[in-house]
Order: structure tokens, then C-alpha cells, then sequence
């Protein structure tokens, strides 16, 4: 699967977040976030191990008792089923990948090849 940069098919979850899935495959999903400064993604947990990468900005992250303030070129991993949330210090763009594929976050537009 490829995947060619466009501006269509955010998603608004949370108010100040739009969301993405770039390109999936059959044990991971990159999704691109873009955060408003100030904006908040509420303490939550999930099965999914994430992996994620700042491109811009600055985010205050919580993941299980830590604490983070993440800059552009830091990265982070957080396992299932911990407790995490986030706070955009400014306006970020951060790329995660989560695995296996979170199944909620599949765009209809996009048909899995199988590849």
C-alpha cells in the first residue's frame, strides 16, 4: 500500500485533534495527528502498543506514572493497556503507529491490498 499526501479525510474525535490513517497493513496502523495548542486527548487506555514521533510542537505526555515534555525529534512507545493522555503545549503534528491495527481507525476509503 502507498499512500500520497493529502489534505482530505481528517477526522475530529476530540475538539482541537484531527486525525488520519496514512497507511495500514496486516499488523500496524500509522495515523498522523494534528493538535491545536491546548488542546487535550483525556487520560485512556487500549490493547494497541503505540509508538509515536513528534514532527512539531510541543506536547506534555502522561504515560502510566511518567510524565514527558515531548519536542520535535523525540519519540515515544507506550505498551497496551497503559494509561496515557496528552497535552499540546502548541500547535503539534505527531505520527503513531499502532499495533496490531486498531480496526476503528481504518478510513473506508482505503482497501487493504493484503501486502
Amino acid at each position: 500500500m502507498f499512500y500520497k499526501r493529502n489534505t482530505d479525510s481528517y477526522i475530529n474525535p476530540i475538539a482541537g485533534v484531527r486525525q488520519k490513517t496514512l497507511v495500514f497493513g496486516g499488523n500496524t496502523l500509522m495515523t498522523e495527528f494534528l493538535l491545536d495548542g491546548g488542546s487535550r486527548l483525556p487520560l485512556h487506555s487500549h490493547p494497541h502498543e503505540q509508538t509515536g514521533y513528534l514532527v512539531q510542537g510541543r506536547l506534555k505526555m502522561m504515560i502510566g506514572d511518567e510524565t514527558f515534555l515531548a519536542e520535535p525529534g523525540d519519540g515515544w512507545s507506550i505498551p497496551g493497556n497503559t494509561l496515557h493522555g496528552a497535552e499540546a503545549l502548541q500547535d503539534s503534528v505527531a505520527i503513531e503507529v499502532f499495533s496490531p491495527v486498531r480496526i476503528e481507525y481504518l478510513p473506508e476509503n482505503l482497501i487493504h491490498n493484503g501486502s
